[in-house]
């Protein structure tokens, strides 16, 4: 499909909807890098931590003061592989590694906010806040209604000065208002949660290069996930079990995000746990109730 989209238990969302055959939508971070060759620069989080005037160097060149963030400079996989932070010299040393960076650790919420640009201009935002639960894994997101000032005041000037020329989607992740890295493309993990016609208007600002977007339904959401300990196999859900949570009140879809048939190991994710579902929901307690169905299943 024009979405291309390789992970088969987000297709959900785009199956029904009319793409031009001529018009490629990103999901996928490698795809974005292959046809934005202009702005694939900003996959290069030392680039975008230094166009914000932030203190940050490759590894090589040893902090000046502790604590720091470090991770790659790119990480086209994301599921924040090979990041930590260090606190002293001592970490900082043996977390020494060829094309890893580090950058100021910030304080602050985190947000992941998807942004549609015309010309390197905001035209629609939309932002999720997650509650980490510790080695790159996250318990949720909370998609929320409401706009996020801050982001939006500094991100956006942001885009406008380092963006133009763009058309499409991004998404950035923000640590107290400050990018610390950002995809040409949108999160398609809860694409459902942002309401009645926005897969629509994301195919027309492609294939079109304008966004309208009424944005009339839209409320608060959630992302509820399921992780579990790394160094087992696991197996999918049965279809019944599945069908019925998705028909459970305030549950909006249900994703079982890994490949049955590929070994764990081969998969992208965080040291904090192996990512087995996601329960998108307008209730949180729905998600709750859900996930604790599918943790009954994946613990047999």
């Amino acid at each position: 499909m024009p979405i291309c989209e390789i992970d088969p238990w987000r297709t959900q969302y785009f199956a029904k909807v009319a793409c031009p055959a001529h018009v490629f939508i990103p999901t996928e971070d490698s795809d974005a890098w292959l046809w934005n060759p202009q702005h694939r620069w900003t996959y290069d989080k030392l680039a975008v931590a230094t166009r914000q005037g932030l203190e940050a160097a490759p590894h090589g060149v040893a902090p000046k003061t502790y604590p720091v963030f470090s991770k790659p400079v790119y990480n086209l996989k994301g599921m924040g592989v090979g990041s930590r932070a260090l606190r002293s010299q001592a970490d900082y040393e043996a977390a020494y590694q060829p094309g890893h960076m580090w950058m100021p650790l910030l304080d602050g919420e985190h947000i992941s906010s998807d942004v549609a640009l015309v010309d390197g201009a905001p035209r629609w935002w939309r932002h999720a806040a997650g509650i980490a639960s510790g080695d790159g894994t996250f318990d949720s997101w909370e998609i929320r209604a409401r706009p996020e000032p801050a982001v939006e005041s500094c991100a956006g000037d942001w885009c406008r000065q380092h963006l133009a020329g763009y058309t499409g989607m991004v998404n950035l992740e923000t640590i107290g208002g400050r990018i610390i890295e950002m995809h040409l493309r949108f999160s398609d993990q809860w694409p459902d949660l942002y309401g009645e016609g926005w897969v629509e208007a994301l195919v027309r600002l492609y294939a079109q290069q304008e966004w309208l977007y009424e944005d009339r339904d839209r409320r608060t959401g959630y992302s509820v996930v399921l992780f579990m300990p790394h160094g087992r196999s696991y197996y999918h859900p049965p279809p019944a079990l599945l069908e019925g949570i998705e028909r459970m009140a305030g549950v909006s879809s249900v994703q079982i995000t890994f490949h049955e048939s590929m070994a764990p190991e081969k998969h992208a994710m965080p040291p904090g746990g192996f990512r087995v579902a996601i329960i998108n929901c307008w209730h949180r307690e729905a998600g709750n109730e859900a996930r604790s169905l599918l943790r009954d299943h994946f613990s047999a």
